[in-house]
């Protein structure tokens, strides 16, 4: 019979069947009188044949059959006994599915041994003809039988290593495994056995290899050509080309990225994004400064545009040389808001698609669970919140692939290989960034950790591959970063840990609450209350999604990957609270779990909260695992339940597209020239007030003059006192500090000969052709106090007002 039945039963048994119609019938005779006669040994059962548009009699001795558990599945036309699988095995309802064959080559009375063997704590158990234990009762043609050694000598090598017979059609499977693998497959052949094992083995669950009595059985499909075509499968394997699912997930990350910085990518120049407070002004700074070394063959790791006469080490501030370099001539050609804007863009965009691909490589096949998942990675509130301002920690998407490789060291596969790959990985990601490379490797250690304390006999057979790979990446990456390194800390204007204000741990109430840009529950001044500022609200996942996390986790306990994933999560929120953190509604303070790690090298100068943003991936790939153990429910009401559920935790978190406004317009003084006869070889242009990260609006003068000019002050990090102490900023001098009160006051106070001395001597530090002051908020004090300083009053030109101090020498 055939129909729709929803019930779950004990025990499914597919059978791919083309043209059977001499065969099947004796083989349901089997198959049914075997599972009846056994009482309660395999508990309610079902048998699905799957017909593979049969032209003869083989649906008719199915839907004949009055027996309800006896189902019929079938397509309009034969596609491959591939096809027909995934078709019969997405029709089941069992606990466990049982595949067979047509002919029973391996009789159904061996179930018994593979049933046994699932019961032992496999995902799988395979009825194998080359196993010892193996019984072959008769052989098949002996040019076949050398045709199947050899494809399973390749199968070993290229697909699915340790299975030494994966083409027995008798195979025993845990029945959601079975569904999530096959709805996964896309071979039509023979290579779905190699497809669905290969599956197995990349998620980590066991499969078992079972001796079986065997039988060649006379009437074989299985013809010599067929064995080209097979090869050729396992060819499309090893190509991994790509599904138009994976290209449409890659076009909706794309469109999700412009959407998000829709109010600046169609017009980059002359818009800003203002959360990102001076941030955007110091990006664009970076890349054109990149790109002005590049085109002048200048050295890239450092500049005195900025900071001038002193200069800033650009190793030591995050430049991303790894993007910025490559993007010169975008820069040069179209300016360095375009060029930001597409790398922010674009970035997001890859990193999303390379999270999108270590989760179905990794996780799971299901490509809907996976892109949910990779949408939580790279669009997570604390995310959305680092794209106002921060390419470093938006353009991530090297850390998915260095993740893959450290698991391919890990599983002991081209050890040396893999090896060099991950060195150069790990070099490349230093250009891009330092602190997102030390945040992923926080993440995979604690990954590590708990997947190793779960399956001891996993990190038994690859802590020795893994730390010898290592080796060898540390080996690749140090010769090529020595040099950068040495510079970034002890090269001219390097630093040591930078000072931060105060702690920079999450509250705990940052965990369960929503971001200022989530577009349903955002509360911009809950989140600024427990938050630095618009640029590191790093956590923010809101309660419902932590809640949902949680059910997941009680829910697939049992599943090692996902008390890894929960524990690295559980792990890393607790890190980011800080040193110390306060209990939420009371005065108690208590220290922190990073307080260990506050003072160690490298460590002092991460921002603590930061380390929240591991969880971003890893919620990602705990949701993405559950979907895809949910979608392969045969139960509505699960399916049901459980993506609203999904739906509820998620939609609070989308986020509106990131505010944006029209930019100040840059002076006439900059952009016509006018500043040219002011400032002299050797020479500085000093804003007032000097810029600072707190108004670095000067540095979008210098770039809009294509860095014809340098500046005094700046927005970097650089070095403060003997002891070399990082701060944001130049070292303050009396006068910058005497410009910015005022411009934050607007009280002049009385300036005597002691300033007007003390000015002299900075301007003489800073080479100062001319200051210029713009209409601000306070100019009128600020011009007050110039001309005091100077002796004499400004000249209204090009809009500002221009002192210049060569009047008189």
């Amino acid at each position: 019979m055939s129909g729709t039945v929803t019930e779950t039963v004990d025990l499914s048994v597919v059978i791919p069947a083309y043209n059977e119609d001499q065969r099947l019938g004796p083989t349901l005779d089997a198959v049914t009188a075997y599972l009846a006669g056994r009482g309660s040994r395999f508990g309610t059962w079902e048998v699905v044949v799957a017909d593979d548009g049969s032209t003869d009699g083989t649906g008719d001795l199915v839907t004949g059959r009055d027996d309800p558990r006896v189902r019929l599945v079938a397509t309009d036309r034969n596609r491959g006994k591939g096809h027909a699988l995934r078709l019969g095995v997405a029709a089941t309802r069992g606990h466990r599915v049982l595949v067979t064959d047509a002919d029973l080559a391996a009789p159904i009375e061996e179930l018994e041994q593979l049933d046994e063997a699932l019961g032992e704590g496999t995902a799988a158990a395979i009825g194998s003809r080359s196993v010892p234990g193996a019984t072959i009762v008769s052989r098949q043609h002996r040019v076949r039988e050398l045709l199947g050694r050899a494809g399973n000598l390749l199968i070993r090598g290229v697909a699915v290593p340790g299975i030494r017979d994966t083409q027995c059609g008798f195979k025993l499977f845990e029945g959601d495994r079975a569904r999530e693998a096959f709805a996964a497959s896309r071979l039509d052949g023979w290579g779905i056995d190699v497809e669905v094992l290969r599956y197995f083995h990349r998620a980590g669950w066991p499969v078992a290899e079972v001796p079986v009595r065997w039988a060649h059985r006379s009437g074989s499909k299985l013809a010599p050509l067929d064995y080209v075509r097979f090869l050729a499968e396992l060819g499309r394997l090893r190509a991994r080309c790509p599904r138009p699912a994976d290209v449409f997930a890659a076009a909706v990350f794309l469109l999700m990225a412009v959407t998000l910085y829709s109010g600046r990518v169609l017009d980059p120049a002359h818009r800003y994004l203002p959360d990102s407070l001076q941030d955007q002004n110091q990006w664009e700074w970076f890349f054109a400064v990149a790109a002005d070394n590049v085109a002048h063959l200048r050295n890239p790791l450092f500049t005195d545009l900025q900071n001038f006469p002193d200069g800033v080490n650009l190793m030591a501030n995050t430049v991303m040389l790894g993007l910025s370099v490559p993007f010169a001539p975008v820069t040069l050609a179209l300016g360095p808001a375009v060029a930001l804007s597409l790398c922010m863009t674009l970035g997001l965009a890859a990193t999303a698609a390379a999270w999108y691909w270590l989760i179905v490589k990794r996780v799971v096949r299901h490509r809907g669970a996976a892109f949910t998942g990779a949408c939580l990675a790279a669009f997570a509130p604390p995310m959305v919140s680092h794209a106002n301002a921060h390419p470093n920690f938006v353009v991530l998407f090297m850390i998915p692939l260095i993740a893959d490789r450290a698991l391919r060291l890990a599983e002991g596969a081209r050890v040396r290989r893999n090896g060099i790959v991950l060195g150069l990985m790990a070099a490349y990601q230093v250009f891009l960034g330092e602190e997102p490379l030390l945040l992923a490797a926080i993440g995979m250690a604690l990954f590590a950790a708990a997947y190793g304390t779960v399956r001891r006999d996993v990190a038994k057979a690859a802590w020795r591959p893994l730390l010898k790979g290592l080796l060898i990446a540390v080996a690749v990456c140090l010769p090529i970063v020595a040099h950068p390194l040495y510079w970034q800390f002890a090269g001219p204007q390097s630093y040591g840990n930078v000072l931060h204000a105060g702690t920079t741990g999450n509250s705990p109430l940052a965990l369960v609450s929503f971001a200022e840009r989530s577009l349903l529950a955002g509360d911009a001044a809950r989140a600024g209350a427990l938050a630095m500022n618009t640029t590191e609200q790093n956590a923010f996942y809101g309660w419902p999604l932590l809640l949902l996390a949680f059910g997941i986790t009680v829910r697939l306990w049992e599943h090692a990957l996902v008390r890894a994933l929960a524990v690295t999560t559980a792990a890393a929120a607790l890190l980011s609270l800080g040193p110390e953190f306060r209990i939420p509604l009371t005065d108690l303070v208590y220290p922190g779990p990073w307080a260990p790690l506050a003072h160690l090298p490298l460590f002092e100068s991460v921002i603590e909260g930061r380390v929240a943003m591991i969880c971003a991936p890893a919620l990602g790939m705990l949701l993405a695992f559950a979907l895809a153990r949910l979608t392969a429910s045969r139960r509505t009401g699960t399916l049901y339940c459980g993506l609203l559920a999904v739906g509820l935790a998620l939609l609070p978190l989308v986020p509106a597209p990131l505010k944006a406004e029209d930019r100040d317009p840059v002076p006439e003084f900059i952009t016509a020239g006018l500043w040219k006869p002011y400032v002299r070889d050797g020479e500085s242009l000093v804003p007032v007030p000097l810029p600072d990260p707190g108004n670095a609006e000067a540095l979008h003068w210098q770039t809009e003059a294509r860095l014809g000019f340098s500046l005094p002050g700046g927005y970097f990090n650089g070095p403060y006192g003997p002891d070399r102490v990082g701060i944001y900023g130049a070292s303050p001098r009396p006068t910058s500090n005497l410009l910015r009160n005022v411009s934050h006051s607007g009280a002049v106070p009385p300036i005597g000969e002691d300033w007007r001395a003390r000015a002299r001597r900075d301007f003489a530090h800073w080479h100062a052709g001319a200051l210029v002051l713009a209409p601000q908020q306070h100019d009128g004090p600020l011009r007050t106090a110039v001309t005091e300083l100077v002796g004499r009053p400004g000249t209204w030109t090009g809009g500002v007002w221009v002192w210049d101090l060569h009047e008189g020498t």
